[in-house]
């Protein structure tokens, strides 16, 4: 929203350092917080650094870049809107008067809204891959955090200006999906449920009574144990039939896949997410067998088939490390079976040679870090730039209070189930709160908020740890929650209401603020860069608690702060075009972590 000004003065530091012969350093701007007036700042440490390493300067760098400053400041002179100009500390230090300020970034934010802190179009073209749950099963709360992560993150980079690709890469064959399959045709061909989630359910209840069927039981009979073992051998031959492409087994897969898939289907659609790309496993599995005589022939991976081995890569080695990193790693059985990685690799290229992708974003949990490392690893062996540029984007696993989830045992919280009981916890409010709103707008309200809940207990925490899932908690309206943030909005809302207006005036700040306008003014202008900053450190923990400390700095402005009683109009007019400020800025953030901005609560 400074931009004028801050090219005016860029412009100047280049020509300053030009003309004498001093290599300069990527400008950076930071805002300096409130002290009286507002201001941004740059430094010139870097480029001290880089003059004395090209053997200039002669000076120690910070003296030395302290007199940079001061040299840049003589040069710069006055600049049109700035109030002063200062250099400390090697630091040049640009202020503005606090009604010029406050008036900018009011009128920048109500001449945006939505757009407000839009980035500048990229050249990189990215592509977040989440919400991959494997087929066969059932979506659940683990399978949420993933999801909700991808499409937060997906939504920053986008708005950050980057051209951004949403894709899927669910996990459609394998040992656990023909366990299913086998037992669907075994004993229940023909008795799925109608509805979608129903059956996806289903099948996740089916995989539960596989694995008790196939699984050693303690002092089991020798009938038992030979009926296990018969078991076992049937849902094996189904998968060597699946794997010659048996006609019968490939359909009974199609069908029963589907089942899943529409069900991760209607939950995309609950959280509000719209897959770009498909990818399937079952998709890369022949074509990650070619790319493993490629990288034999590349002298990449060594074949040690011939001595009874399998198809290795020793990444250390071919790297040139002399500690071990990544390790040795398995790239194709001896039986000619692929693994994770395998595909991995398939995938890999058919991001960056059919999508052009210059950034690859993989939302996995942190348990896949080393072999997502060896992926990359093998990539920049193969000569792909664009390794250097994948990133994992890891996250802890989400325990229920008991212990871990396990999908085998059916110890899962699915996300349909916390959905629907958190839209009947808010319903329930709402009927004794609301009862002048009709009721299927009570219930897009309680739609609203109660997503709004579940989703931002997935965001408020680092990605990096582990969650305990406690419906309660993550239910909560009160405290760091979605409702709170939602309820600011829902605030500045009303008092616009009761206004009577919307329009936008441009405003004036030319009297004293209190100390909650200067602060809710102060963190509205910080909205860009925090959608920078998320951005590019792939982190929407950011963007998180930017919008609770929005919401909570908003909320005490509306507790303190006397909008509508005001008697001089222009103060007035002023704190209204505030407000419509906060409420555009609160409805950007919500709008960018997947959660929707209820009219009314």
């Amino acid at each position: 929203m400074f931009t004028q000004e801050q090219q005016i003065i860029e412009a100047k530091i280049k020509e300053f350092c030009a003309a004498h012969d001093i290599p300069l350093a990527e400008l950076k701007w930071q805002p300096i917080p409130f002290s009286g007036e507002w201001g941004f700042a740059t430094s010139f440490f870097q480029t001290a650094a880089n003059e004395a390493r090209a053997g200039k300067g002669g000076k120690p760098v910070p003296q030395r870049a302290q007199e940079m400053a001061e040299q840049v400041k003589a040069q710069i002179g006055s600049v049109d809107g700035i109030s002063r100009i200062n250099a400390v500390k090697g630091y040049l230090n640009l202020y503005f008067s606090t009604s010029t300020y406050a008036s900018r970034v009011v009128d920048e934010v109500l001449a945006s809204g939505f757009n407000f802190g839009r980035g500048t179009k990229k050249n990189e073209r990215v592509m977040v891959e989440y919400a991959q749950p494997n087929t066969h099963h059932s979506f659940h709360i683990g399978h949420a955090r993933n999801t909700i992560l991808g499409e937060v993150l997906a939504r920053l980079v986008e708005f950050a200006g980057y051209e951004t690709i949403r894709a899927s890469y669910p996990g459609d064959l394998g040992l656990g999906v023909i366990t299913v399959m086998w037992i669907y045709d075994k004993l229940y061909k023909g008795q799925e449920p109608d509805g979608v989630h129903e059956r996806g359910q289903w099948l996740a209840k089916l995989y539960v009574e596989a694995t008790a069927m196939l699984e050693k039981q303690e002092n089991e009979t020798s009938e038992q144990s030979a009926q296990r073992e018969a078991y076992d051998a049937e849902r094996r031959e189904m998968y060597r039939k699946w794997d010659v492409g048996d006609e019968y087994v490939r359909n009974l897969w199609r069908e029963t896949r589907e089942w899943s898939l529409e069900e991760l289907r209607e939950v995309l659609k609950m959280l509000n997410v719209k897959m770009d790309v498909w990818f399937y496993e079952s998709e890369v599995d022949e074509p990650s067998k070619v790319i493993v005589d490629e990288l034999i022939a590349k002298d990449i991976a060594t074949d040690e088939r011939p001595q009874g081995g399998a198809v290795i890569v020793k990444i250390d080695e071919k790297l040139g490390l002399t500690k071990e990193k990544y390790r040795t790693n398995v790239i194709l059985r001896k039986d000619g079976t692929t693994l994770y990685l395998t595909k991995d690799l398939a995938l890999a290229r058919i991001k960056f040679e059919q999508y052009h992708v210059d950034r690859s974003i993989y939302v996995v949990d942190s348990r896949q870090a080393l072999h997502l490392q060896q992926a990359f690893a093998i990539l920049k062996l193969w000569g792909f730039p664009q390794s250097e540029k994948c990133y994992h984007l890891g996250y802890g696993v989400v325990n229920l209070p008991e212990g871990a989830m396990s999908a085998r045992r059916g110890r899962v919280v699915l996300f349909k189930d916390v959905a629907d009981e958190a839209v009947k916890r808010v319903l329930a409010v709402e009927s004794e709160k609301s009862g002048d709103i009709p009721v299927n707008e009570r219930e897009k309200i309680a739609y609203q908020i109660g997503m709004g809940a579940l989703v931002y207990s997935m965001l408020s925490m680092d990605n990096n740890k582990d969650i305990i899932f406690d419906i309660n908690e993550a239910l909560s309206f009160d405290g760091r929650t979605g409702p709170y943030i939602q309820n600011a909005y829902v605030r500045a809302n009303s008092i616009l209401k009761k206004s009577g207006t919307f329009n936008v005036q441009p405003s004036t700040f030319d009297y004293e603020l209190t100390k909650h306008e200067i602060e809710l003014i102060e963190l509205i202008s910080r909205f860009p860069q925090t959608v920078e900053q998320a951005a590019n450190e792939y982190r929407p923990l950011v963007m998180a608690a930017y919008a609770y400390d929005l919401a909570n700095t908003f909320h005490s402005f509306y507790h303190a702060v006397n909008v509508m009683q005001t008697e001089d109009e222009k103060i007035r007019n002023a704190r209204l075009q505030l407000v419509m400020a906060a409420r555009q800025t609160i409805e950007n953030a919500l709008r960018l972590l997947d959660i929707q901005a209820p009219e009314v609560m």
